[in-house]
């Protein structure tokens, strides 16, 4: 007896060669948990940028190129999956993408990758921010972590917000597009919250502990995760959870093994609770 025909997901990221973030991370736990990953590489990286040093390689001159052979192949794909986007022009080749694939109804999922605690990235600018916001129409699901949503719908920057007040800032994220939204990255002393948003449903926390420092590629692990699950027709609030519990297993993991925190998380351990 044969199994299903894996469905295909477009994903969009940089490569980094070390450091478990991005691409390096989202291939192997999409492709585990049963999708068919096809990249679209927007830079190479030695190792991510939170190492002193790291040499890149810009493909945003590739890019076009790239989409358009598979354009003359007349390619489609069940998802895309959109991860970080280093300039204004990576966004305009991206979107112009999305327009072309929407004819083929995948499911778009979007991580507005823009800064944390509150500041966005120095590569980030207002017109950078002005664009992805344009990004959105095209989303079905977005995973922006609270400095990210603050800076998409010109709120101010609190961790201390009410659930109202997450919701207020859902509803204007709704209203750019996405029917689905988790915002991430709420962090007290104690708990990671991620507040849920889903069109026709009442809005809900889900709260993991505190575990450790935040390690890089957190972020892509979490969204890897809703990725997969949304093209599996798994329920949103469910991936939700799955995504947080992975994400703090792994972190306790690499805590335990006294990893450096630039090298991310230990997923590669645990792949098999996402078969």
């Amino acid at each position: 007896m044969y199994s299903a025909i894996p469905k295909k997901i477009a994903m969009i990221n940089d490569i980094a060669g070390f450091g478990r973030c991005s691409t390096t991370v989202s291939l192997p736990i999409i492709s585990t948990m049963g999708i068919q990953v096809c990249p679209i590489p927007t830079s190479v990286f030695s190792n991510h940028t939170g190492f002193t040093s790291f040499q890149f390689l810009d493909l945003t001159a590739n890019m076009n190129a790239y989409l358009a052979q598979w354009e003359k192949l007349q390619l489609s794909f069940e998802g895309i999956y959109c991860g970080f986007l280093g300039s204004m022009e990576q966004i305009d080749i991206v979107n112009t993408f999305l327009e072309k694939q929407r004819k083929y109804h995948p499911v778009i999922i979007i991580d507005p990758v823009m800064g944390d605690n509150g500041h966005s990235y120095s590569t980030i600018t207002a017109t950078h921010c002005t664009k992805m916001k344009l990004l959105m129409d095209k989303a079905d699901i977005i995973t922006p972590n609270l400095t990210e949503a603050c800076l998409l719908t010109d709120t101010a920057y609190r961790t201390d917000m009410t659930i109202e007040e997450l919701t207020d800032i859902a509803i204007k994220l709704q209203k750019m597009g996405p029917s689905r939204i988790v915002i991430t990255g709420i962090k007290d002393e104690t708990f990671f919250t991620n507040y849920i948003f889903e069109n026709g449903k009442e809005p809900s926390l889900y709260k993991v502990p505190v575990s450790g420092q935040s390690r890089p590629g957190t972020g892509d692990v979490f969204a890897s995760i809703i990725a997969a699950d949304a093209l599996n027709d798994v329920p949103f609030s469910l991936s939700v959870k799955k995504a947080a519990d992975f994400v703090r297993i792994c972190t306790d993991e690499a805590t335990a093994l006294h990893v450096p925190l630039q090298e991310g998380v230990c997923f590669e351990n645990h792949l098999r609770l996402l078969l």
